[in-house]
């Protein structure tokens, strides 16, 4: 929400999103939204009133994945501009589940090693989000 007196936000938007790694390759899932159709980034979502950044991150991971997560650890927080959301990711470790892609939200979900995702880096929603906080779970390890 913008305030028109100030011109500045009044609140913002918080999305939270999850690397989640299996045997040296990391899951990302492409968006069937319009305005970025076809991108690739991390499973993740808006967090909801009353959800803890954690909560969100492991909703959106079940959500867009099928996967039932743990988070192990909080990787990165990114804000471009106050009008643009606040990006959260964290290292997830997958503890059950199957893949299951939600064809009404996405339209795949992939495996990539860490040199495929630099190949694709135009194809990726946000570089700076999806690169950089794989390249902070590669450090964690």
């Amino acid at each position: 929400m913008i305030d028109d007196q100030k011109n500045t936000p009044s609140s913002t938007e918080i999305i939270c999103g999850v690397v989640i790694e299996r045997d040296g390759t990391y899951l990302l899932v492409q968006e069937k939204k319009s305005h970025v159709y076809g991108k690739w980034n991390l499973p993740s979502g808006r967090l909801k009133k009353g959800e803890t950044l954690e909560q969100a991150a492991i909703r959106e991971a079940k959500e867009e994945t099928g996967f039932d997560i743990r988070i192990t650890h909080a990787l990165r927080t990114l804000q471009a501009a106050p009008d643009r959301p606040a990006l959260y990711s964290f290292q997830a470790e997958i503890v059950g589940g199957t893949l299951h892609v939600p064809k009404s939200e996405l339209l795949d979900a992939k495996w990539f090693s860490y040199d495929e995702i630099i190949r694709i880096q135009a194809d990726l929603r946000n570089i700076e989000y999806v690169l950089g906080s794989v390249k902070v779970t590669r450090q964690v390890k």
